[in-house]
């Protein structure tokens, strides 16, 4: 019986196991690379590298879209780091356009996805290809993968300037607002991108909440100092504090010769 048992364990794990290792050695589905996305946008900039953050809600994270002109290059080997080590970067909605303008979907192209990275071949190095992705609601981080003048435009409505809420590196950058969205802009960029921006409405928020921390503070002290004034005051009032002079140091305690 005991040995049934053992069988029957070994057995569930070793389905775990390969379950596991069909979702991470499994790539990209057609249906997630041929899914529908807007590009039209991005390509008209005049930015190498054109990149727009969606920002997400508190139950949902936020998306980006990423196109890229590629020059001389017919691969793209997409990942994001870590401390530990790189981890392969999800990606959907991929196309490609030959440089006479014709599209082709994802589903269509050389994509395959290991724990490191997602690789991805394209039929001629001197087109366009386009993809999307998961990003932080407040963050977003992404190497350079390729080399060249970039463009990222902030979600509606969030900033990068304040102290303490937004940062942004590599510095270099030119910086304009276009309907009430954040845009950046590198003539050339050749490391890794990160972002921290905040919603605008944020800082104000966070105004009140100092203020009324530093007043519900300040109240506790007033009242902690009164309570040990008046403390004082009842122990002065009972005689309790007596002062001890130094005469006694003039000569033996009574009683003793």
């Amino acid at each position: 019986m005991n040995r049934r048992l053992v069988f029957a364990v070994l057995a569930v794990g070793l389905l775990v196991g390969l379950a596991g290792c069909s979702m991470i050695f499994g790539g990209i589905s057609d249906e997630d690379l041929d899914r529908e996305q807007e590009y039209d946008d991005l390509r008209d900039s005049d930015a190498d590298v054109a990149i727009d953050l969606e920002s997400g809600s508190l139950i949902s994270s936020g998306e980006f879209r990423a196109v890229y002109e590629l020059e001389d290059r017919e691969s793209l080997s997409l990942y994001r780091s870590n401390i530990y080590s790189d981890r392969a970067l999800d990606i959907h909605s991929v196309r490609y356009w030959y440089p006479n303008g014709t599209e082709v979907t994802g589903s269509e192209l050389d994509v395959d996805q290991s724990q490191t990275s997602t690789d991805v071949r394209v039929p001629d190095g001197n087109g366009t290809l386009a993809f999307s992705g998961d990003a932080d609601r407040k963050s977003f981080t992404l190497p350079a993968y390729v080399e060249g003048s970039y463009e990222v435009t902030i979600p509606e409505g969030h900033r990068t300037t304040a102290f303490l809420f937004g940062d942004v590196n590599p510095s270099g950058y030119e910086r304009e607002v276009v309907d009430d969205r954040e845009r950046l802009t590198w003539d050339e960029m050749d490391s890794t991108l990160n972002l921290q921006y905040y919603l605008t409405r944020d800082i104000p928020l966070f105004i009140g909440l100092v203020a009324v921390v530093t007043t519900v503070g300040g109240i506790g002290i007033a009242y902690y100092y009164r309570k040990v004034k008046r403390l004082r005051e009842q122990r002065e009032e009972l005689g309790l504090d007596v002062d001890i002079d130094d005469d006694s140091n003039d000569g033996p305690p009574p009683g003793m010769k």
